[in-house]
């Protein structure tokens, strides 16, 4: 699956599912280990993983297998490895506290 199909079904589906702050940032001029890296914040814990699961269950509904899922319930940042997307939900604390955001948009 390609790099832009897979950013498309998670953004949608963060959507959705009402993901907060969600920004995308393009990481490929970066990093040789991803092309996109999605941040968004989730309103606790139990949505954080929500969030996660439902992008799980629709890239497998594509026929796609996440490579990799870290942190659950009482994380406040939980990561979901796509391959060519990784996604980072957060609660607001986390996000606030490692900024992201301000690392890879250098």
């Amino acid at each position: 699956m390609h790099a832009e199909d897979l950013l498309k079904i998670a953004l949608d589906v963060l959507d959705e599912r009402k993901g907060q702050n969600i920004v995308t940032m393009d990481v490929r001029g970066k990093t040789s280990f991803t092309d996109y890296m999605i941040l968004v914040t989730g309103t606790s814990d139990r949505h954080l993983k929500a969030l996660c699961g439902y992008i799980e269950e629709k890239v497998l509904e594509h026929g796609f297998k996440p490579l990799g899922i870290e942190g659950d319930l009482g994380s406040d940042w939980i990561l979901l490895d796509l391959g060519d997307v990784i996604v980072h939900a957060m609660t607001a604390q986390a996000r606030d506290y490692y900024q992201l955001e301000k690392l890879w948009m250098v």
